[in-house]
């Protein structure tokens, strides 16, 4: 009862773990915090596929990049501060639960978002998950005094943008634009991480971090594979439909071949270096977001088969290809810009661009298939001139 005693009595101290220590995966406290991140971003994903099926995509995507940064950068932190200080203490584990509770009220508020762009829920949700940030920083800032200028610098940044999105109100009450106001509130939180990181590195555990963003990347690709599996229940309960488990049997490939370009021999994150980690932790807001968006434009081609939609099929076309685009750019910023060269660095920016291409084209959704089919053999096999030889 020491962690809960020290919880009680305000005196929080987490201590730094060995960034070198073998065998070190992720938690089943992580895996549980996890969870709730499911429930948000399939309450974010839902909303984009709603509103691109119902003619709104422009509007849609807009909300759904809003909604998405806060879960993503929600997570990220908390992901970043447990691989550096999670001691699996009992104040470690409540405080946890108080931002899983946050994520929760993040995810209920994904419908008014959507529906009214009301962000109040949202932002009382957000709130909760970075005040149990703050209260986690200031117990870092006790247990590792190396390292305490810069846990203190976390826990003022992140108080300040706290403030801030606490204002939104009143900001927008000037007249201020929306887009504006949220794009300052961005950059003040993605400003946290690389200023408070200077004083001194935080001590995570590259390996750590490595399995727990291919865990999200697992998890934002399963949206895709409900989509699937949407489509062939549809399929078998309405009367047997060929075009709806071609879609599903394409949608399949499509998010097969996504994980396959993502979980390859290249090791990512390579190197320790602060601009290294902050470009890798934050170009994955691309890969995870884009992930998930192929699952919302999946679900937007069921409803165009079932004639549920009220938008274009070119409309349902780009919903799949500009995502997917947009994963493979993620997949070479953060990656394969630093192990590839040649035609080998070409590939995934040229199979963006032929995705794209692909959904102005008839049969979009096979042609879809195959280029990202093929993409993984050209980046795979070494009879390819875009073989990436480790």
């Amino acid at each position: 009862m020491g962690g809960l005693s020290n919880l009680l009595s305000g005196h929080l101290v987490f201590r730094p773990r060995d960034s070198a220590e073998a065998h070190r995966a992720a938690t089943p406290l992580e895996l549980f915090f996890d969870l709730v991140s499911v429930i948000a971003i399939a309450a974010a994903a839902a909303g984009l596929h709603h509103a691109v099926a119902e003619g709104h995509a422009m509007e849609g995507l807009l909300r759904y990049l809003l909604a998405f940064f806060a879960i993503w950068w929600a997570w990220m932190n908390y992901t970043w501060f447990a691989s550096a200080y999670d001691d699996d203490s009992v104040a470690f584990r409540l405080l946890t639960m108080v931002i899983m509770f946050g994520a929760l009220i993040m995810a209920a508020g994904q419908t008014a978002l959507f529906a009214q762009l009301n962000l109040t829920v949202v932002i009382l949700g957000y709130v909760v998950m970075r005040v149990g940030m703050i209260v986690m920083w200031l117990g870092a800032a006790r247990g590792d005094a190396a390292r305490a200028k810069t846990a203190r610098r976390y826990a003022a940044g992140i108080g300040l943008a706290q403030i801030y999105w606490l204002a939104l109100p009143l900001l927008l009450s000037l007249s201020l634009p929306l887009g504006l106001v949220v794009l300052i509130g961005v950059v003040l939180e993605l400003a946290v991480p690389a200023f408070a990181e200077r004083a001194a590195a935080t001590p995570w555990h590259r390996h750590h971090i490595v399995e727990r963003y291919g865990l999200l990347t697992i998890i934002v690709l399963g949206e895709a594979l409900l989509a699937g599996s949407m489509a062939i229940s549809t399929a078998t309960t309405d009367g047997l439909s060929f075009g709806l488990i071609w879609m599903a049997f394409c949608g399949v490939i499509i998010t097969f071949a996504l994980w396959w370009l993502y979980f390859c021999k290249e090791d990512h994150l390579t190197s320790p270096k602060l601009s290294r980690a902050l470009a890798w932790g934050y170009g994955h807001y691309i890969v995870f977001g884009a992930g998930a968006a192929v699952g919302a434009g999946l679900a937007v081609q069921v409803e165009l088969a079932t004639h549920h939609a009220h938008t274009t099929q070119m409309a349902g076309d780009m919903a799949v290809a500009l995502p997917m685009a947009a994963y493979l750019l993620g997949l070479w910023l953060v990656r394969d810009r630093h192990h590839a060269t040649g035609t080998a660095l070409l590939l995934l920016p040229t199979m963006a661009v032929v995705c794209v291409i692909c959904a102005v084209l008839p049969f979009s959704m096979t042609l879809l298939a195959v280029a990202g089919a093929a993409t993984v053999w050209l980046r795979n096999h070494p009879a390819s001139p875009a073989y990436i030889n480790g």
